[in-house]
């Protein structure tokens, strides 16, 4: 991504920012999460064949981190842990990588978006779901995402 670029997006907050993967497979779309004590951050990720998982991340207690959950179809209301796991995708730390190369976490909303994101192993994951095949998606993207705009 040129400076020029970077500089145009970096005044996007982290929750209207629009990322992509280097393959171009896959998008991941962060949104306002709202008044929700436990998620610091919620998500869209587009895949091909129009499949849309959700996301959210919430901060560990112990050490903290972003924890990022993907997931695809999960019943509303009260669920179970078996249940939601049942639906849950992958689940990770959240990487930030600044313009500079600095690794970092993922921010919270209202900061600056940063110019990558590293969702490790999520293409692995992926591609071993219950959502991979037929009916589902067919490509699974990269670790890396790029910063490639903000939402109006």
């Amino acid at each position: 991504m040129s400076l020029s670029v970077l500089q145009a997006h970096a005044a996007c907050p982290m929750e209207l920012a629009v990322y992509g993967d280097k393959t171009g497979v896959a998008g991941i779309d962060f949104r306002p999460t709202g008044e929700n004590a436990v998620v610091t951050n919620s998500f869209k990720m587009v895949m091909d064949s129009d499949v849309v998982l959700d996301g959210i991340v919430m901060w560990t207690q112990e050490e903290p981190r972003p924890n990022a959950l993907v997931s695809r179809n999960c019943p509303e209301g009260d669920v179970t842990g078996e249940e939601y796991a049942a639906c849950t995708l992958w689940q990770g730390v959240v990487y930030a990588v600044d313009e500079k190369g600095e690794i970092g976490l993922l921010p919270a909303e209202g900061s600056p978006a940063p110019a990558r994101l590293i969702l490790a192993d999520i293409g692995p994951a992926l591609r071993a779901s219950n959502a991979f095949g037929e009916g589902g998606f067919t490509k699974v993207p990269f670790d890396m995402f790029e910063l490639k705009g903000c939402q109006e």
